[in-house]
């Protein structure tokens, strides 16, 4: 028999946090998190999404052993201002049995339907910048510090349990060798000179910070039409810019302006800190932490975000970007790019990567079903 539990006490958070770890002990591919980060998300205190949104955490019990776990999370900026009555479920993980993945997606609908809501999907997180997806294609490659991973028999039991594919998401990589640089320095000499445009380097997060609002604004703006997006509120500006830029080495982050000194374009880099994180095995402490720092120099980037003015969408501008991304890719001596989750139908991010090589390593999907 499968019992669900509400997680309400700080040993029972532990537990959510902690499952995985028994569930992909022997992974090669799975990529822990940092388990005291981890539990700061669901930290009212101190996630400040939270703020617009609720969530509560089930455990699944066969006896007294955990056997899985979910998240039920309550968008109201979603619901209330956008008007999209769903209901997400996200850190989606059980053993291979399909009463434990019922009840908790049981669980799910229930509270949905006490919301008056439409549908439920999942796995997703709180917003378009959490965690996506059931992983679909790709199980052999080692996963990323920002996307889920998962055994191969997630898809079958949401199939099993009459969910249908919402949305899918594509992951890329490509050679550092395989960017032909010259034609991109080309075409952003003639994009600076016909738009008033300059690419900024930075090398002190004191400067990216005097762009930071506006990076998140266009964040908003840029990706508004995709239908994923939630919105970044001014509390989670404030939370990102501390927790999140602070942490990226400001040479991975390039902007591009105007003559006015107002953003046009931004792109978000990080070095991969996947094998590092398998090492601390979720602890920073007491060795952790210099461990993650010594992955700051690793030879394998992550593209986290990109994003253009839809004023200035399809005028090369992101050559600006590419071409200021390679001399500091060159002088570190990177080897490897990879992108992270993207939308499949986001066709405007795809063409920005044709001339790349790009090579499809994972695919995963977001799961629907009516209320």
């Amino acid at each position: 028999m499968i019992e669900i539990k509400e997680v309400i006490s700080e040993k029972e958070k532990k537990s959510f946090v902690k499952f995985p770890f028994k569930l992909y002990k022997n992974s090669p591919y799975w990529v822990p998190p940092i388990i005291s980060e981890e539990l700061k998300i669901f930290d009212k205190s101190k996630n400040p999404i939270l703020q617009d949104a609720e969530v509560q955490l089930f455990l699944a019990y066969r006896g007294n052993r955990v056997v899985g776990r979910v998240a039920a999370i309550v968008n109201w900026i979603e619901i209330n201002e956008q008007n999209v009555k769903k209901m997400r479920f996200g850190w989606f993980d059980f053993i291979d049995d399909l009463s434990v993945s019922r009840a908790l997606l049981e669980k799910i609908s229930e509270i949905g339907i006490a919301h008056n809501l439409n549908y439920m999907e999942g796995p997703v997180g709180f917003s378009n910048l959490d965690k996506v997806g059931v992983l679909t294609h790709g199980h052999d490659v080692i996963g990323t510090m920002i996307s889920w991973y998962n055994h191969p028999y997630y898809a079958s039991h949401l199939e099993a349990h009459k969910f249908v594919i919402e949305k899918e998401y594509l992951e890329y990589k490509h050679a550092f060798s395989d960017i032909k640089i010259e034609k991109f320095k080309r075409l952003s000499e003639v994009i600076e000179r016909r738009y008033k445009l300059k690419s900024l380097n930075f090398t002190s997060t004191k400067e990216v910070m005097v762009y930071a609002d506006q990076m998140f604004d266009l964040f908003n703006l840029s990706y508004s039409k995709l239908s994923s997006f939630v919105k970044i509120t001014e509390l989670q500006k404030a939370y990102m810019k501390k927790k999140f830029l602070n942490f990226i080495n400001p040479e991975y982050i390039k902007f591009v302006v105007d003559a006015n000194d107002e953003l046009v374009a931004f792109a978000v880099v990080m070095p991969s800190f996947a094998k590092a994180l398998q090492k601390i095995n979720g602890k920073l402490f007491p060795f952790g932490f210099l461990k993650i720092l010594k992955a700051k120099k690793a030879k394998s980037v992550n593209f986290l975000l990109i994003g253009v003015h839809p004023e200035y969408q399809n005028k090369g501008v992101h050559a600006l970007i590419f071409s200021a991304y390679h001399k500091t890719f060159e002088s570190k001596g990177i080897t490897e790019c990879r992108r992270t989750p993207e939308l499949s139908d986001n066709l405007e991010i795809h063409k920005l990567w044709r001339d790349f090589n790009p090579q499809l390593i994972k695919k995963r999907c977001t799961y629907r079903k009516n209320l």
